[in-house]
């Protein structure tokens, strides 16, 4: 027996959430790690070869409109003056919270979910993701302490075989036999240490280490060298985005060494740009010339939290991605069920066929770089976690085209939901932060 169909809010119903295609897709660049389908879950069409598209905006180091810029311009409306005029309320009070002594979290929280300005976006990143004490007076100390830790990882992890066992020759050289050389006239060898040569096969080997590692190091280069190919500040031949790209490699083969259990998951790299493109780009030209710092820091904070996405060996767990992307269906059942019966049960639209992507890369390949900026203010600000958060957008995409997916078909809905389109961010966030009420029975 059917159950009673729950009564669809109004607001679902709002011409707001519904968004027309865009001819934009922001197709994958990479193949990621796929789940392989349950049994009762067909298998998705053959994916359709990619259409040439324009790419997204090239983005300014700080991108803003300008009203009037150009005579013969239309006065701006009132709307623009009133968002102006709230942009900079909203600075003047991140600015005020953020030169308290002892930063108010809660205070910072509630700011950051409106959306952080640029000016202090770096800062408020850091103290959200628990990176920065809430104690400004600490704030010197700790950044100098993190700065010296990871100058001292770069020079461990990052040298190659060659300079490690001359290193180790060096240290493993004895007085006597140089005396000894001396006294007889004969020129010292460099002695090869046991099992540290090219051909080694033990397992402590630095040689074996390093051949073993080499297939992620390609890959690692691979990724960063086509992470945002329409930003000139990732990509081109600028000495900048040489010296950026390089400083993505750095912190991936590091947290890569650092982490054995995970090492490097294609899509990392993705996850990695917004943060290094925030702390690279802070006013603060000392804070800046850190950012390399910074940035892996705060990322290896983010991973601690969606780490458990990334292992292949937890995917079936109560913790893994395919729990995680359960999680999701079950909150869109819970707040519109008539929604999730098209998907899943009349359309059979499995949620792993969209939502892996979204959920493993923070939603960084579904909206241009800007809006992803300010999906993430918000999901680092909710004192529930990010990972709730997370769901609560991603249900939230659906919700904003449920009309489109109501109507369509297993097709149609596949390709609308991997090739998602243009949205009003801020309706989105709207809407998701509607789904931490009650359910609608």
């Amino acid at each position: 027996m059917v159950g009673k169909k729950k009564v669809v809010p109004e607001w679902l119903n709002s011409p707001l959430w519904s968004s027309n295609l865009s001819d934009d897709r922001r197709s994958s660049r990479y193949e990621t790690r796929t789940l392989s389908p349950e049994p009762s879950s067909p298998p998705p069409p053959a994916p359709p070869r990619p259409e040439p598209s324009p790419s997204r905006p090239r983005l300014a180091v700080a991108q803003r409109s300008e009203i009037g810029a150009h005579s013969g311009e239309l006065s701006p409306s009132w709307s623009s003056l009133e968002e102006e005029s709230r942009e900079s309320q909203l600075l003047a009070d991140f600015q005020i919270t953020l030169s308290s002594r002892i930063i108010n979290l809660g205070e910072l929280r509630r700011l950051a979910f409106q959306g952080i300005p640029h000016g202090v976006r770096p800062t408020a990143w850091k103290l959200l993701l628990g990176y920065l004490p809430l104690d400004r007076t600490l704030w010197a100390h700790e950044l100098e302490k993190k700065q010296t830790q990871y100058y001292t990882l770069m020079d461990e992890l990052l040298r190659n075989p060659s300079e490690i066992t001359r290193r180790m020759e060096d240290s493993a050289g004895s007085k006597n036999e140089e005396l000894s050389c001396l006294s007889t006239g004969l020129l010292s060898r460099s002695k090869i240490i046991h099992g540290e040569h090219p051909l080694s096969l033990m397992k402590s080997s630095v040689w074996n280490q390093y051949f073993q590692e080499a297939e992620i190091l390609e890959q690692i280069d691979r990724d960063v060298k086509r992470t945002h190919p329409d930003m000139d500040f990732f990509c081109g031949g600028s000495s900048l985005a040489k010296s950026n790209q390089e400083a993505l490699r750095r912190i991936l083969i590091i947290f890569a060494k650092l982490n054995p259990g995970i090492k490097y998951v294609q899509g990392m790299n993705e996850i990695l740009a917004p943060l290094f493109y925030v702390f690279r780009n802070d006013p603060d030209e000392t804070n800046a010339s850190h950012a390399e710092v910074d940035t892996f820091c705060c990322f290896v904070e983010l991973l601690s939290i969606f780490r458990d996405n990334f292992c292949k060996q937890l995917d079936n767990s109560l913790v893994g991605i395919r729990s995680t992307i359960e999680k999701l269906s079950q909150l869109l059942k819970r707040h519109d069920e008539e929604l999730w019966r098209q998907l899943e049960v009349t359309t059979k639209v499995n949620p792993q066929f969209y939502a892996f992507r979204w959920i493993t890369l923070l939603l960084t390949q579904e909206f241009n770089f800007s809006d992803c900026l300010r999906i993430w203010d918000t999901l680092f600000s909710d004192p529930e976690g990010p990972q709730e958060t997370l769901l609560r957008i991603c249900c939230a995409m659906l919700i904003f085209v449920r009309r489109r997916l109501l109507a369509g078909d297993f097709t149609s809905n596949l390709k609308l939901l991997q090739n998602y389109p243009t949205a009003n961010i801020n309706h989105l966030l709207h809407v998701a932060n509607k789904l931490r009420g009650p359910t609608v029975d």
